[in-house]
């Protein structure tokens, strides 16, 4: 599975950007996106089921950000609103294995596949 990842940018706190991630083929249960911000471990920030639409958050994002798909592109978009400091970070976009269940979705172990990354950046 490959996964491309676009998007990232510079932006001032309140405003909004879009990630978007292309896979190579829907073979993943779960595909979304963890981010690492500097100095920290990587996070869960949001996911999507292929099959369904469910959508995962972190407490941390839930309100301001918005995961959806197309199926038919096999794209998945992250719309990032009310950008803070505090979102400033590497997002990657990533693919579960196809057995993953909804318990594990948040998990970082259940997401073998991984984007290149892309700098989100957010000013004050």
């Amino acid at each position: 599975v490959q996964l491309q990842a676009s998007g990232g940018g510079l932006v001032q706190a309140g405003e909004s950007l879009r990630l978007r991630c292309a896979c190579s083929e829907r073979t993943s249960r779960y595909m979304g996106w963890f981010r690492q911000a500097p100095g920290k471990e990587r996070e869960f920030v949001a996911v999507i089921k292929w099959s369904g639409g469910s959508t995962y958050y972190a407490d941390s994002v839930k309100g301001r950000f918005t995961i959806s798909k197309d199926s038919a592109e096999n794209t998945v978009y992250l719309q990032m609103n009310s950008l803070k400091p505090d979102d400033t970070a590497v997002y990657y976009c990533v693919a579960s294995r196809a057995g993953t269940i909804t318990s594990q979705a948040r998990n970082i172990d259940s997401y073998p596949y991984w984007g290149q990354g892309t700098q989100v950046t957010v000013s004050s």
